[in-house]
């Protein structure tokens, strides 16, 4: 029968606990999860009656009904919690409390420590420890014993009410689905089920909050500590920080770096990680949104959390650029999504590509895009397909999750990684060791913005090492051998930054321990108040690289790291466009979609071509190609041709082998004009007018500031702008940047203050602009050093 409804709680007794905000949401959950749970009970009961040879529904019948009993006795008990008095009375400062009776002792230093759920870092026996206790901040060793304050005594009561109905739904989630796929045609077992899910779903989250009310009573309690994220076993526990070692690393102002702000979120972004994990979102796009449709997502689910499964809202495609600055992401947001396909150091075989092109064929209108991180994004995903393509994609080891969002991104890695002639040491044991063994960690599920990784051997060092967080590149060192040096602190954007040497050669074994040791090093010290300084390049260049290398090697590593000389800069072309030979004496073939754009069919016909040629490998690669690996000597020119026959050239010009752009307005809501179609427009009428060149040239075409596409490190570097015309309209355009590069010489590009070209100008200005190029260069000058000393009227 359904639980009778609870009168309310009487009020507190004088010098009874103060319970937290959060306690009567709990409270109602749990009366909420106790009704389901007896409307459950009775459904499963009124099935098991009528088919009474079902031994499965008789088991799932008793097993709804004694979570209902349960759940019904835990109403009582929580209503009651208002009226109990503290476990321990109000003391003044400084005096102890004697335990109480059948309590065990604690001794001093064994308090246990609090479990951030969104950046806790615990170890694997821990987390496999089911009934391991959340418990309070951890004391120093050298503390007094404290007692609980009455606050965090009614606290942790709380989180064990909150974690008592938690089990109880997910065990009455489970009998109700049982029944409900037993009888798979009764409508009422069905409801039952879903609703049981969702109140499992509440369940867990009023836990959760439970848990954020218990650290704020720690927090506040005379001897509570600062709060640590634990360590996983094997690596040094990170010290308690003096107060000398605070103001060292402290922002100027407060930044809401965690070991020395704590954890108070200062924005809605941080707390809305800190209410709910972001993969957390993933049960109920199963479970909800996808039965339910798009409307019953929950903003605060829809715009952070989506991001953790990879997946973004697209632009409508009513709205032109110049709404982009006036309306607010809501009213920008299709009913569509984005899906990104994470492909860690851009490996795919063909078969997981041709699962990719069928999955874009039949749920995403045959989109497709290679990107500059090695992933393969759709659009026009709906939120009701989203389960299946997980499951499609899951039954060839692919996935979407930590796609975007605050948590470390897909590993850059070359996309000739164990076959290139030019490798001085293959780096993917080590990337399939962070992806295996870290990058599923909850403390990496909470950082304060993204962070990009890249890993690669080869002397072409073919992973724009010079942008990201945290780049490893192969370097030989003249004792020791085939390693990497270590680069940190790289970032574009609005206020781009190229990353600096640690100066440390780093063997192949230590990379993960050496990249875990920034990640934490982000998570712990960045900046999370403002989201614009939230990227660990600012937090570098605040500590200079002496400083961040004395703090990674002191408190995240526990042993010094080996001073490394800085690799040889390659000279040439780093891209992996062509016809090139292996060091096992076969060949690989690159080629490359204009702008990285394919669609599903193109995808599968792909998968079809490498598997007729001998291809089991494929890889995707930063600038957007893709690469066929070990192909026989007899079966290059076939390949080649049969490429060729699909719109893809292994003998691109450099026009089209070097342009790139950013999604731009066609899907995204950031973005002012468009690029992706403008630049394959570009291209067709650059290689028309102006043929080829002998000599790389870099274009980038991005939408917004932010650059997506490298504005400020190509050679022709175009920012959208809303510009106006000579007729005096507001149109789409481009700021122009010129000279940037990376490499031998990485540096930013020249900003040509003032001078705007509309986007309907554009192939006549770049067409000038490389004819006076062609004119007046030096023999095997490029255009980035032409662009240095040139005059700025033939720039314009």
């Amino acid at each position: 029968m359904p639980v009778a409804a609870t009168a309310a709680p009487a009020a507190a007794a004088p010098g009874t606990a103060q319970l937290p905000p959060h306690f009567p949401d709990t409270l109602a959950l749990v009366s909420s999860g106790a009704s389901v749970l007896a409307v459950a009970a009775d459904a499963t009961e009124r099935a098991a009656a009528a088919d009474p040879s079902d031994s499965l529904l008789a088991e799932a019948a008793r097993a709804a009904r004694a979570a209902a009993q349960q759940a019904a006795a835990a109403v009582a008990a929580a209503a009651a919690l208002h009226a109990r008095p503290p476990a321990r009375p109000h003391l003044p400062a400084g005096q102890a409390l004697p335990n109480e009776p059948g309590q065990e002792s604690q001794a001093a230093g064994t308090t246990p420590a609090t479990t951030d759920a969104s950046a806790a870092a615990v170890t694997e026996d821990a987390a496999a420890t089911e009934d391991a206790p959340v418990t309070g901040t951890a004391a120093a060793p050298d503390s007094p014993e404290s007692p609980d304050s009455p606050e965090v005594t009614a606290a942790r009561e709380n989180l064990r009410t909150a974690e008592d109905a938690r089990d109880r739904a997910a065990t009455a989630t489970a009998a109700a689905e049982a029944a409900a796929e037993a009888d798979p045609g009764n409508a009422t077992l069905f409801s039952a089920a879903r609703k049981a899910r969702w109140d499992e779903l509440k369940a867990g989250k009023a836990v959760q909050k439970a848990t954020a009310a218990l650290e704020e009573a720690l927090a506040a309690a005379p001897a509570a500590g600062a709060a640590r994220p634990a360590q996983p076993a094997g690596l040094p526990a990170p010290r308690t920080l003096t107060d000398e070692e605070k103001e060292e690393r402290r922002a100027p102002k407060p930044q809401g770096q965690w070991l020395i702000d704590g954890h108070r979120p200062l924005n809605d972004d941080e707390r809305i990680k800190r209410e709910d994990a972001g993969l957390a979102v993933a049960d109920r796009v199963r479970n909800i949104y996808a039965l339910q449709g798009f409307d019953s997502i929950p903003a605060e689910d829809l715009a952070p959390r989506f991001k953790w499964i990879g997946m973004y809202t697209q632009r409508r495609q009513d709205m032109d650029g110049e709404q982009t600055g006036t309306l607010s992401n809501a009213e920008l947001q299709d009913r569509y999504f984005m899906m990104r396909i994470r492909l860690d150091g851009g490996q795919v075989t063909p078969r997981q590509l041709r699962v990719i092109g069928e999955i874009s064929s039949r749920f995403a209108r045959g989109s497709a895009d290679f990107t500059d991180r090695q992933n393969i994004q759709l659009h026009w995903v709906r939120i009701e397909d989203v389960p299946e393509i997980w499951d499609r994609l899951a039954q060839v080891n692919l996935d979407t999750f930590f796609g975007c969002g605050d948590v470390p991104r897909v590993i850059l890695g070359s996309p000739v990684a164990g076959i290139s002639k030019d490798e001085i040491i293959d780096a993917t044991p080590a990337i399939r060791e962070i992806k295996e063994n870290w990058l599923t960690r909850e403390e990496f599920a909470n950082l304060p913005r993204k962070f990009k990784s890249a890993i690669s051997g080869n002397r072409r060092q073919d992973v724009t090492h010079e942008i990201q967080d945290i780049s490893f590149i192969g370097s030989e060192h003249p004792e020791k051998g085939p390693g990497f040096d270590v680069w940190v602190g790289g970032g574009l954007s609005t206020n781009p930054m190229l990353s600096r040497r640690l100066g440390v050669w780093v063997p192949i074994e230590q990379v993960p321990e050496v990249w875990v040791g920034v990640v934490r090093i982000f998570r712990d010290y960045g900046y999370r108040k403002l989201r614009n300084r939230a990227r660990l390049k600012f937090l570098v260049a605040d500590w200079g690289i002496e400083k961040f290398r004395r703090i990674l090697e002191e408190d995240y590593l526990g042993h010094p790291l080996t001073d490394g000389p800085a690799p040889e800069i390659w000279p040439g072309y780093r891209d992996h466009v062509g016809v090139h030979e292996q060091r096992n004496g076969r060949f690989y073939v690159g080629v490359k979609p204009t702008v990285g754009h394919t669609e599903g069919d193109q995808l599968q016909r792909l998968a079809d071509l490498a598997e007729a040629h001998g291809v089991s490998q494929l890889r995707t690669t930063p600038d957007k190609e893709l690469l066929f690996l070990d192909v026989d000597g007899e079966d290059v020119d076939d390949l080649v041709a049969a490429l060729d026959r699909e719109g893809l050239s292994a003998r691109p010009s450099s026009f089209r082998r070097d342009i790139i752009s950013c999604t731009g307005l066609e899907f995204c809501k950031l973005a002012l004009v468009t690029t992706k179609a403008r630049a394959i427009e570009l291209t067709d009428q650059l290689e028309e007018r102006l043929g080829d060149l002998d000599v790389p040239l870099k274009i980038s075409l991005n939408g917004c500031p932010n650059s997506c596409a490298r504005t400020q490190v190509a050679d022709i570097g175009l920012k959208g702008q809303i510009v106006t015309d000579e007729n005096g309209n507001r149109v789409e355009g481009f700021q122009v940047h010129l000279g940037g590069a990376l490499g031998m010489h990485p540096d930013f590009g020249k900003k040509l203050r003032g001078h705007k070209v509309t986007s309907a100008g554009l192939d006549d200005y770049i067409v000038r602009v490389v004819e006076h190029y062609k004119e007046q260069r030096n023999d095997g000058e490029q255009f980035r050093d032409w662009v240095l000393r040139a005059d700025e009227a033939v720039l314009q």
